[in-house]
Formats: C-alpha cells, structure tokens, sequence
C-alpha cells in the first residue's frame, strides 16, 4: 500500500492477506490508482475494525474488495502450518486471479 500510494502510476493493482491494510492511514488512500484486493483472517480483522479502512477506500474512488474469510486464522494459505485452510485458500485466488487479469497487460 505504501509503495501503491508512493508511485500512483507504476502499480495497476495491490493485493494483501493478513497484513495491515494501510500502513500510512486511510489518508493516503486517495493516492492510490491501483485497484485492491485485501482477504483478512477472522481472527486478524473484526468487521468493524474493517469498517474505517473499506469507507475511506470507497471515498477515495479506489476500486477495492475487501473481505475475512470466515472461519480462518492467521496463516489460512500456508499449506504447511495448521492454520492452512484450502477453501479459503480457494477463495483467495478466485478473488486475486480475476483483479490480476482485470490489471496486468502484456506489454
């Protein structure tokens, strides 16, 4: 997110799992030109904790999904820890492939 908000015009897209969604606040979010993708664990993210980031990417314009998994933890795509979840980690990459095609050009 700081480097989407730091080069508008050199990332087409953004994508997050677990992670802060905006390290330098929601303000910086109407820098961005990128479109986002952010899955969060159940227990990483409560809806409401959600709420601030999701409103302030809508009132940039930024296009953006933004979701929790339900019934994950931390760690729900590394199939080597006991946190693994495979449909979650099926969610994620029927959400993170189509905002990939919908960005990334050949040039």
């Amino acid at each position: 997110m700081c480097t989407a908000a730091a080069q508008p015009g050199q990332l087409a897209a953004v994508a997050g799992l677990h992670g802060p969604v905006g390290a330098d606040g929601p303000d910086s979010f109407s820098k961005l030109a990128a479109q986002v993708h952010f899955g969060h664990a159940e227990c990483d993210m409560t809806p409401e904790a959600l709420g601030e980031p999701n409103q302030a990417l809508a009132a940039a314009g930024v296009g953006y999904t933004s979701e929790i998994f339900p019934g994950t933890i931390h760690g729900f795509t590394m199939s080597d820890t006991d946190a693994f979840d495979p449909s979650a980690l099926q969610r994620h990459w029927d959400r993170l492939l189509p905002l990939l095609d919908r960005t990334l050009t050949n040039s």
